[in-house]
This record gives C-alpha cells, structure tokens and sequence, in this order.
C-alpha cells in the first residue's frame, strides 16, 4: 500500500500521516475533471489566463508559507525552496501572458489558394504524475500551459509531499479555479494505472525515475494514450583546455550541489581534458571541502539532508561499492556525524565502465570527474550513457565548445554556464531521459489537437 506521510529528513521524524485515496475519492476526481472539462474549454483563453494569472497572485502571497512546507517535507534550504515558490509563480504569470499567443490559429499557405488555418483545442481530462525534489515547479511546468490551453488536471504528487500536494490545491482554489480543474489525489499505483486506462483521462504527464516512466508509458501506450515523460539524466560537463577555470569551478559546485544534488538536470559527470585536469580537480576538491551540510533553515549553510532516510542510504551504497571497486573519494564519502539524512559533498576519481557508478545515475552530492587525453575522448564518454538530458560545456573558444555542444546527443546544453532552467526556455532529453517536452512554447503543444480546418474555393 502507497503510504503517503511528511518525514522531516533533517530528523528522521514522521511530521504527519495522509490517509491514501480511495476508489470511491478517485472514481470523483476523475469524473470531476472529465464534467468540468466541458465548460472549463467554453470559457475564452483570456478568462483562463486570468485563472492562471490569479494562481501566479497566490503563490507570491504564501510565499513563506509554501517554501517552509517544502523543506518540511524534503530537506530543502529556505533559500532554495524559496527560489522554487518564485519559480513557480513566474511559469504561471508567463503561460497567462503569453498562453494565449502560443494558442492563437495558425493560417497556412498551401497550393490551391484555400483558406486553411490550424486551431489549438484542448484534448480533455489530463493526469500529472509529479516528484519530491521540486515538487512545486514540476507541477507548475505541466498545470499552467494545460491550463490556459483548456484542459483540466487530475494530479498525483509523490507520496513523500502529500502536504504540498494539498498546498497547490489550496492555492488553486483560493485563485478561483473550479474544483474540476485541478483535483489532487493521493493515489496508489494500481490506481494510477486505472486512472490512466479510463476512457475519460487523455493524456498523462509524468516527472520521474525510468522505472516509473516505464510503467507508465506502457500502460498509456497500452490505451493508446498521448505522455510526455522526463525522467532521469547522467548529466555531462565537459571542461576544454581553454577553459576559464575559476568560472567551470563556481559552476560545476552549483550544477551539481545545489538542491543537495537531488536534480535530474544536475551535471554529474566532469569529463576534464587533461592539460587542465589537474588544476579542475584541485579547485574544485577545495571548493567542495568548503560546502557545508546542516539545518536546511539555517542559512548559512550550503545544503541540507537528502529527501529522505532511503536517499541518503541509497547514495552512500552507490559511493561505497565505487570506492570498493577502486574508485578514489577525494572528499567526502561518508554520512556526516548527525542525525537525518545527511551526505557529505563527495567527489569520486577512477570510476571505470565497469562500476556501476559509472553508468547510473547518482542522485545525491556527488561528483564523479573522469581525465580524458582530447576533446574527441570527451565526447565518445560523454555520450557513453543511456541517458540524454542536459549537459554543460565550458570552453573560451565559442566556435570549439558549440563544435562540442553539437556532438552531443543531449536535449539541452548549457555553454560557459551552469545548466538551469527558466519558465521561457524548453525543457526535455532524449534516449532513457525521457519523451517531449515542457516550458516556453514547447510546453502547450504536447496535449492539444491540432485542428486543421479548410475553406474550400
């Protein structure tokens, strides 16, 4: 049975218990969405932006509120889950202001002179399917521009941020939002399964593990259902010689510590060319060494605990079987002396093809950096992983790093700069990273139809 509960991970403690959904709450929370669907999609895209825009309004106004929620729920610093709350309220205001004109006909040119434009519709009920580590922006990413578009949301948050989970359904009815809108369930994975199968459900977003993607997809492929699936990544940063070190130092700590390196997006792997492999790896051990790891509502620390107890065991065990293996843990590689859940900021050398350290992806603060002899070595390892997420290239010479960035069988690359994301700026990979994509205008064009409608004459 799903257990849906908030563990505060700095502590160790259960804060509060949910009861899960059952039959009868998610047989009314879809036949909510699917009934509100029909006047939700009569209304003008300017009244749903108004909506969205609204919701936009709400999250500023409980903004302390909803970012202590968060580090509550999953250990985040006040300061990240701050910057999360705001992130979320600019991907609803921009999808307001700009929804519309994404939406808008589009007239075609075609041979024989008839009239022909191309109406965005909307398809019907959707199901988000959302994780813990930004479970604010996850969401806001899929709701807002299926919002504006006309569709209606059944969400099913990770089990860890049921608390959360109810927060955004507050703010979306504080916003005026009708209840059909947007219904959050505290679902299991079999209904999941019976959600996405249900006639009246047309499509299903999914942010998450492969393994849950996998699932997934095979139950909308199954019902011949549209998904849009980001799962995981094993992000590159390569360095060129001809780097400026100092600035792909400050990067490589943000791109892979920040938000305790618990991001899809965050670079993992630091692939180095050797002439300025050594002096990378000293700065960036230096810079490492002076991360510090406490109370997430501290301040001044650098980050807190992993989301939870079986996270943080879960990193260690992939760190200790590398460093078994003959990997080397330049720092870190152990749990700090406290209680929650807690790792050290690691840094691992020597990691070889045939450790799985290699090839997975290690959600957590740790870096692995691997010595290539050229360039050309750095792009056959970088793309030597079965995931395509973003990537990150650091190299003075702009013609060089975008000849790199070319190569690189990615959805995202990031030069001279940290990979991060932004609500006007597509988001999504390829390969096991995962199928379409979200944010900017990318992010109203996976759950619409495409109407094609012709004048003849």
């Amino acid at each position: 049975m799903t257990e849906y509960k908030v563990v505060d991970p700095a502590t160790n403690t259960v804060v509060r218990r949910y009861a899960p959904s059952d039959e009868g709450t998610v047989d009314r929370a879809i036949a909510a969405a699917a009934e509100e669907f029909a006047d939700w999609r009569r209304r003008s895209i300017k009244d749903r932006a108004d909506a969205v825009l609204a919701v936009s309004h709400e999250f500023k106004n409980r903004r302390d509120e909803l970012a202590a929620t968060i580090t509550r729920e999953m250990g985040k610093t006040t300061r990240e889950a701050l910057a999360e709350v705001d992130l979320a309220a600019a991907i609803f205001a921009y999808y307001a202001e700009r929804g519309p004109a994404f939406a808008a006909d589009e007239r075609l040119d075609i041979r024989g002179g008839d009239d022909v434009v191309v109406r965005s519709e909307p398809l019907g009920a959707l199901l988000g399917i959302m994780p813990w580590n930004y479970p604010y922006y996850q969401v806001a990413r899929f709701v807002a521009p299926n919002l504006v578009l006309g569709n209606t949301i059944i969400l099913k948050h990770a089990p860890s941020c049921p608390e959360s989970a109810q927060a955004i359904e507050e703010v979306m009815r504080a916003a005026g939002l009708p209840a059909g809108a947007y219904v959050n369930v505290y679902a299991t994975n079999e209904q999941v399964a019976r959600i996405v199968a249900d006639q009246r459900v047309q499509g299903v977003s999914l942010t998450g593990s492969e393994r849950a993607g996998r699932a997934v997809g095979e139950v909308a492929g199954r019902h011949l259902k549209k998904y849009v699936l980001e799962l995981g990544g094993s992000d590159p940063f390569i360095v060129l010689p001809d780097a400026d070190l100092e600035a792909a130092v400050r990067a490589a700590v943000q791109g892979r510590m920040s938000n305790a390196g618990q991001a899809c997006t965050a670079s993992k792997r630091f692939i180095v060319v050797d002439p300025v492999y050594d002096r990378f790896l000293d700065a960036f051990t230096d810079a490492v060494r002076s991360l510090t790891v406490g109370e997430p509502t501290d301040d001044s620390v650098s980050f807190g605990p992993l989301s939870s107890e079986e996270a943080a065991l879960r990193v260690m065990a992939q760190v200790n079987d590398a460093v078994e293996r003959g990997a080397t843990a330049v720092t870190g590689g152990a749990r700090p002396l406290r209680s929650g859940a807690f790792v050290e900021p690691t840094i691992l050398t020597g990691v070889t093809p045939d450790m799985p350290a290699y090839h997975e992806e290690i959600f957590g603060p740790v870096a692995v950096v691997h010595r290539v002899p050229d360039t050309a070595e750095a792009i056959r390892l970088a793309n030597d992983t079965p995931y395509g997420l973003g990537s990150v290239v650091f190299g003075r010479e702009a013609s060089a790093a975008r000849a790199v960035a070319d190569a690189l069988d990615v959805g995202m690359v990031s030069i001279n700069g940290p990979s991060d994301t932004q609500e006007d700026l597509p988001f999504g990979g390829v390969k096991l990273s995962g199928v379409g994509r979200e944010l900017g205008a990318y992010g109203m064009s996976e759950f619409v139809n495409r109407k094609v409608i012709r004048v003849r004459g």
